[in-house]
């Protein structure tokens, strides 16, 4: 297959996995639900810079490390898991709850920044994204991939994660999407 088709079904594949649902869609469309429009932007942003960091590590090769270096691996899964049941817990308990809305001038979790780390953790604790990424750059990458390719990967990803959670963000901050759901949200 030509290199640029390569890239193209690697792309089409993670913008798939970055629609899935999973903490991450939870996270971005509560921020932004909840919160001006601007951290959900923050959150969307946190993802792709995820996605970014989880692409550099793969096209790096570090995945190989991880399976030479099973008590590492082993340790990153485990805190990922736990940071995601902590986070599901949280959303469980919570359920019930209304969920307190701001005008789209005020911003009510926090800042952009705090957003942003808050969005990002999330998506370097998830064992799922790991996975994906490592599995799929394995199986999809060629043996001896173009350096041009390694290097728009990372960046070509980036803008997949955050343009699908841009989209979210600014569909749940919404007046329409944002009414429906505060309605069946219990």
């Amino acid at each position: 297959m030509p290199e640029i088709l390569t890239v193209f079904s690697i792309l089409g594949v993670f913008l798939l996995g970055a629609m899935s649902p999973g903490p991450s869609f939870v996270v971005v469309s509560r921020i932004a639900i909840s919160d001006m429009r601007a951290n959900g932007l923050a959150a969307a942003l946190g993802m792709g810079v995820g996605g970014f960091i989880f692409a550099l590590v793969a096209v790096a090769d570090l995945t190989a490390l991880l399976t030479q270096v099973a008590w590492l691996d082993i340790l990153l899964r485990f805190t990922g898991g736990a940071y995601l049941l902590w986070i599901g817990i949280r959303i469980w308990r919570g359920a019930g709850d209304p969920i307190k809305v701001t005008a789209d001038d005020t911003p009510h979790s926090g800042s952009f920044r705090r957003t942003f780390l808050r969005a990002l953790l999330v998506q370097l604790a998830n064992p799922k994204t790991a996975i994906f990424y490592a599995s799929m750059f394995a199986a999809m990458l060629p043996a001896s991939p173009p350096r041009w390719m390694v290097l728009a990967l990372p960046p070509m990803l980036f803008c997949t994660e955050f343009g699908w959670y841009a989209v979210v963000a600014l569909a749940f901050s919404s007046h329409g999407p944002r009414s429906l759901y505060l309605r069946a949200k219990h």
